[in-house]
């Protein structure tokens, strides 16, 4: 009998043990529990969220395949609407999670709502640097850093293809200071290869839209633009597609992927991809660093940048087209950027009026 008891009051022990852990796995591993909140697209956007994604897997040591810590330590709610982006945060503060990561310049009035409600939550923000809350650290990039690489790559693909009077197309997805950053890069890179180049761009004010892009990009190739760099979330995967279509076809036109390395969404035939090049920013490297300052306990409220110096933009080579030359030469570029030797201008206002970019785009400064 009295085993039975000993054995009853182990089980007990045990349970409220188990009970009481709460975040027992976190405690055992010693990592902190984030929970990643999107916009409407999702991680499955194959851009934006999704690097933002892979730096919460490899924090964790998962994997896209096997993320077998969902659920534990980490987990994704996406939004549908913007209406639920103030919800969102704040179930997500109510249970507590270490670090709370939204993706996007829209979220943020909504975490400048939020955060000062829950003083003691960590918050991370992607491109953002003006939230300025104590408990909120903000990731920006250098994305006219990177965009300028990817401008370069396709203005030499198109001097080597013998292309007569090129034109290139830009579209972005709602007009804002980060999305004109992409396109200000890109057509400075463009016009330091080929000064007389023509460009034109559209903004689909949506995020989650690709018909529109598709649309856009059929009549612009029709009308003889070579290479389409689209900064616009799921609406840019309209512009790949439209690509492969052409590319398949026997055309020689382009995408330029954004954000993450887009070459796989550009296949369309046996290692062959419509997707010369993608802007490489490195979400992951932002998420990932705010869940180790959080894990070493050095997390705080600070703007951090990530340019091309940090490895925090860049471009894809993976396409054997582009070529080992002009891999090269954009490599040369990429290194005087960090030594400083090139400087691209990250605002339409000052590079219009040092004639870097055309008077007439769409690109927007507020």
């Amino acid at each position: 009998m009295k085993t039975i008891f000993k054995v009853l009051a182990a089980l007990m022990v045990l349970t409220v043990f188990t009970a009481c852990s709460g975040k027992s796995a976190a405690t055992t591993s010693n990592l902190p529990t984030s929970r990643l909140l999107t916009d409407a697209t999702g991680i499955d956007d194959k851009s934006f969220n999704a690097a933002a994604w892979r730096g919460i897997l490899a924090f964790y040591g998962d994997t896209w395949e096997k993320p077998e810590k969902k659920g534990k330590l980490y987990d994704v709610v996406t939004a549908q609407t913007q209406d639920m982006y103030i919800p969102n945060l704040k179930q997500a503060s109510d249970e507590k999670y270490d670090l709370v990561i939204v993706t996007g310049f829209t979220w943020a009035d909504a975490l400048s709502e939020v955060a000062p409600k829950y003083p003691d939550q960590k918050y991370l923000i992607v491109d953002v640097d003006w939230v300025g809350k104590p408990n909120v650290m903000e990731a920006t990039f250098s994305e006219h850093e990177g965009s300028y690489l990817v401008g370069v790559a396709a203005a030499l693909k198109a001097k080597t293809d013998g292309i007569q009077n090129p034109k290139f197309g830009f579209i972005g997805g709602v007009p804002s200071p980060v999305i004109t950053k992409f396109e200000m890069g890109w057509v400075q890179g463009i016009k330091s290869v080929l000064p007389d180049a023509q460009i034109v761009d559209y903004y689909a004010n949506d995020w989650g839209k690709p018909e529109l892009a598709k649309a856009q990009a059929k009549n612009w190739y029709d009308s003889g633009v070579y290479a389409i760099f689209s900064a616009a979330g799921g609406t840019g995967n309209g512009t790949i597609a439209q690509a492969k279509e052409y590319r398949s076809q026997g055309k020689n036109v382009w995408a330029i992927g954004v954000d993450s390395d887009q070459f796989e969404d550009g296949i369309y035939a046996e290692g062959k991809s419509a997707v010369l090049t993608s802007m490489l920013k490195r979400v992951e490297s932002a998420t990932k660093y705010a869940l180790e300052k959080v894990r070493d306990k050095q997390f705080k409220g600070e703007v951090v940048v990530f340019d091309t110096k940090a490895d925090g933009v860049g471009f894809s080579d993976r396409n054997p087209e582009l070529g080992k030359d002009i891999v090269d030469e954009v490599n040369k570029v990429r290194a005087k950027i960090i030594a400083g030797e090139i400087k691209v201008i990250p605002t339409y206002a000052e590079a219009r009026k040092l004639g870097l970019v055309p008077a007439n785009l769409q690109a927007s400064d507020n």
